[in-house]
């Protein structure tokens, strides 16, 4: 397809089903439920309904890192919504997340079953149900909390901004790749001018900010999203890069990118996760 350099919006817009775009046929312009689809249920207190992407891995991570702590309490089940095949559309999710994205938690461990949606809200419940990863002082933790809402209102610029028309767009417009471009590497110099003068967002301690903004940008810093490193030169980022460089070392978040992951080397995939051993099973083969 080729740009239309004429096009003039109408005066009232009008969906167009099937306009194009890799996910151009479960876009619609209208919420709730598209068929009956009851959630799975696994026998720990924590029932995670996700896939692998930046938002789902978040949650997989901080669980992760919560069992590596022996929070034994934070045991979960984390079962595939595949967001390709409109899995986010059952009426089971939209009860969890009537926003139909992924990640959507339930509790179960309380009286009455909680839903968490918005994958920064699953952190902030998580750290604070546990008192992890979360600092307990004012000002660090308003830090913290500071980055994780900063990542929340970023993100979208990276990838339903620079993501979608860089790789997923029918129609490579240079005016929306420039602009999401020039916006994404704006973001990353924030990033790397902060943690030039301290290892993690916060300060000296990993908390759930890292997690969230690393899933993201560090990712990206990595070369794991969208094919861009080399186009974003994120390599000039070096601050990031030793930031991101440390936190994929972590084994919680070695652990915590293969949950829910249905894509890529099959060795490096589990759908589901039920128990610490599915895991372990999946590393063994390395």
């Amino acid at each position: 397809m080729t740009q239309d350099n004429n096009y003039q919006p109408p005066r009232q817009w009008r969906w167009e089903p099937g306009n194009g775009g890799k996910f151009a046929n479960i876009n619609r312009p209208t919420a709730g439920a598209t068929h009956d689809q009851t959630l799975p249920r696994g026998k720990h207190p924590h029932q995670l309904y996700s896939l692998a992407t930046p938002n789902g891995v978040k949650v997989t991570i901080l669980l992760e890192e919560l069992l590596a702590m022996d929070r034994e309490q934070a045991e979960y089940d984390a079962w595939l919504i595949n967001i390709g095949e409109g899995d986010q559309f059952g009426s089971g999710f939209v009860a969890a997340n009537p926003n139909s994205k992924i990640p959507a938690l339930i509790d179960y461990s309380m009286e009455s079953p909680i839903r968490v949606f918005e994958s920064g809200a699953i952190l902030l419940y998580l750290a604070e149900k546990f008192n992890a990863f979360i600092p307990s002082n004012w000002a660090e933790r308003s830090e913290c909390l500071n980055w994780l809402f900063w990542q929340m209102g970023a993100a979208p610029y990276l990838g339903g901004g620079f993501g979608h028309f860089y790789a997923y767009a029918p129609i490579k417009i240079k005016y929306a790749i420039d602009r999401f471009a020039m916006e994404t590497k704006r973001q990353l110099d924030v990033l790397d001018r902060e943690l030039a003068a301290k290892p993690y967002l916060t300060g000296d301690s990993y908390t759930i900010a890292d997690i969230a903004v690393w899933s993201w940008y560090g990712q990206l810093a990595l070369g794991r999203l969208y094919e861009a490193g080399e186009f974003l030169q994120v390599q000039g980022y070096r601050h990031v890069q030793r930031w991101a460089e440390a936190i994929r070392h972590r084994p919680a978040v070695r652990r915590g990118l293969l949950v829910n992951k249905v894509w890529g080397d099959e060795s490096q995939q589990l759908a589901e996760r039920h128990s610490g051993a599915d895991i372990d099973a999946l590393l063994s083969r390395d």
